[in-house]
């Protein structure tokens, strides 16, 4: 059966092989918070790069035991980002974890060209699972944080790693849908032109998984009403598992009007590395983290 709530990542991960998670300067409540219900749902187990001290410290405040953890003790929170990233290189870990540390410091670790965990020729993307209370079923989204203004090869990559993701919260044929601003191909504007290529790749079997369709407006992809008044005919049209973005700003509008207008939850990772690394805001709730751990946990 499909998940189609983001509490079924929890107990789909439950039912895998217990992975072990390495947190990069994990030292604030949310994050200690998520990873030790994590670590108590028993589907990981956890090493934290962080100031000891100050791990301990916020476990006391929260009532949590630290004795759970494997706390590896670094305070200099670039250090902290890079040794999180080495103890996966080295095995220790197979997915990876942003805590305190910027965005802008666990990226560098992560894309570092001698020590980093991004292979040769492999394209560094972002996906977001939203559980949208007006709408039927998770919504599985492209990048709103990494690729500002992807070209069709990456698309082409990020495509197959919406089908990947959804293959492993067991929804068997997903229904793609390649957002644009218009569901019609005008080669003057390319990200039709790119959505139409994608498309047609798909129905040639040379993106395998998922029933592919674009370009089309956000409107279709998501409200069957909508395609039957513009008579768009689709068999992705009000019904799209995933949603690959034209570009960022769509791709990170859009996470923003649903969790703050819609109250919309959701978990994301980064892909496309040696393990999935999870890039949660600083301000992320615990729960937003604990879905997210969940989910990288599913893909790792």
């Amino acid at each position: 059966m499909s998940v189609k709530k983001l509490d079924q990542l929890i107990d789909l991960a439950k039912t895998k092989e217990k992975k072990k998670l390495v947190v990069a300067y994990g030292q604030d409540a949310h994050t200690l918070g998520a990873v030790s219900k994590a670590v108590d749902l028993g589907f990981v187990d956890v090493i934290i790069v962080a100031n000891k001290e100050i791990v301990e410290k916020v476990c006391k405040e929260e009532g949590i035991d630290p004795s759970k953890f494997e706390i590896v003790n670094e305070p200099n929170e670039i250090s902290a980002g890079r040794k999180a990233v080495n103890l996966i290189n080295e095995g220790k870990g197979n997915m990876l974890m942003k805590g305190l540390i910027s965005s802008d410091n666990y990226m560098r670790a992560i894309l570092n060209k001698d020590e980093g965990l991004l292979p040769a020729k492999a394209t560094l993307s972002h996906i977001s699972v939203f559980e949208v209370p007006t709408y039927h079923k998770l919504l599985i989204t492209s990048d709103v944080a990494v690729i500002p203004a992807p070209d069709i090869s990456q698309k082409i990559s990020i495509a197959n790693y919406l089908i990947k993701t959804a293959h492993r919260l067991d929804i068997e044929n997903p229904k793609m849908a390649l957002v644009c601003l218009s569901e019609k191909t005008n080669p003057k504007i390319q990200q039709t032109v790119d959505a139409a290529i994608i498309t047609k790749m798909a129905d040639r079997g040379q993106i395998k998984g998922a029933i592919v369709d674009g370009p089309m407006g956000f409107d279709l992809a998501i409200d069957q009403e909508s395609a039957q008044i513009k008579k768009f005919n689709s068999p992705v049209a009000g019904d799209a598992d995933c949603i690959l973005w034209s570009n960022i700003e769509a791709g990170n509008v859009f996470y923003k009007t649903v969790t703050k207008l819609c109250h919309a939850e959701l978990a994301a990772i980064v892909v496309g590395a040696k393990c999935p690394a999870i890039l949660s805001s600083r301000g992320d709730s615990t729960k937003t983290k604990l879905y997210s751990i969940a989910l990288a946990a599913l893909m790792a």
